[in-house]
């Protein structure tokens, strides 16, 4: 399938402005997020044959971006989220077969991440393809802790037997009456903000009204589920990488540490 990367990166965030430029270290010193967000871009692209793009509508990104040796496709300020922002390329990039959205705040994806989602569309009837990754202790601990301290952070998803999305939330669901332990067998999924769209579903996105359940959490997703479009999601396995996205100023130090880890992997 002919497949589309794109990395939607815009500056203007009201919890992290400027979050694409931010540094982050690394045992191979120090790089933007944006750049790392787009070597993992890459790394995928390069597994499955797929091209890779920048999407934003700033000037300094682009020329950052751009200097660093990445593609940019310029889109417009009014583009609501990064599947709007999707679209938008789509419609100016030609005829692909699937638009894979790579977040520009999640440099630790592996590409394998990328290749199972479309290898997912290729087998199957859905709109949308995401991953959920099972949580371990540490990670749901984490979740939990963001909650606490009122920080929006990672996103969760429930789903049913065959793998059709039922909800996506940044509160930590499904919800369990009993304290969690590291060995509870209760499975809470981190939804990796990643997704591959069918070229005519992507088109459809920016034409749908804004969901109540979508503006009310803040996930682009859920207008999918509104309309009543099928959201696969696809269980991936870390291979003992660990994964975290920069949401806010204090994910730095855990991506960071994080990346330090997997280079020791490699």
């Amino acid at each position: 399938m002919k497949t589309l990367i794109v990395i939607p990166a815009r500056y203007a965030s009201s919890r992290f402005p400027a979050k694409p430029l931010a540094q982050i270290a690394g045992p191979d010193g120090a790089e933007t997020l944006i750049q790392r967000t787009w070597a993992a871009g890459m790394a995928a692209g390069q597994m499955i044959g797929a091209q890779v793009v920048v999407a934003t509508d700033d000037a300094r990104i682009a020329a950052h971006v751009q200097g660093f040796g990445g593609d940019v496709v310029m889109t417009s300020a009014q583009a609501q989220n990064g599947t709007a922002r999707c679209a938008e390329v789509a419609a100016k990039t030609g005829d692909f077969d699937l638009i894979v959205n790579l977040q520009g705040d999640a440099p630790l994806t592996p590409p394998w991440f990328i290749a199972d989602l479309v290898a997912a569309m290729a087998q199957g009837a859905a709109d949308v393809a995401t991953p959920v990754l099972c949580c371990d202790g540490a990670m749901r601990a984490a979740l939990i802790a963001d909650r606490a301290a009122g920080r929006v952070g990672g996103t969760t998803a429930v789903f049913a037997a065959d793998g059709s999305a039922l909800y996506f939330s940044k509160e930590v669901i499904p919800f369990c009456a009993q304290a969690f332990q590291d060995n509870d067998p209760t499975p809470v999924f981190h939804h990796v903000g990643l997704y591959a769209y069918r070229a005519e579903a992507l088109r459809e996105y920016p034409r749908w009204p804004l969901g109540q359940l979508e503006a009310l959490e803040g996930l682009e997703q859920l207008r999918f589920l509104e309309q009543g479009r099928r959201v696969h999601c696809v269980q991936v396995g870390a291979k003992s990488r660990q994964f975290w996205e920069v949401n806010n100023p204090e994910d730095i130090p855990i991506v960071e540490a994080m990346i330090a880890h997997n280079a020791g992997l490699a």
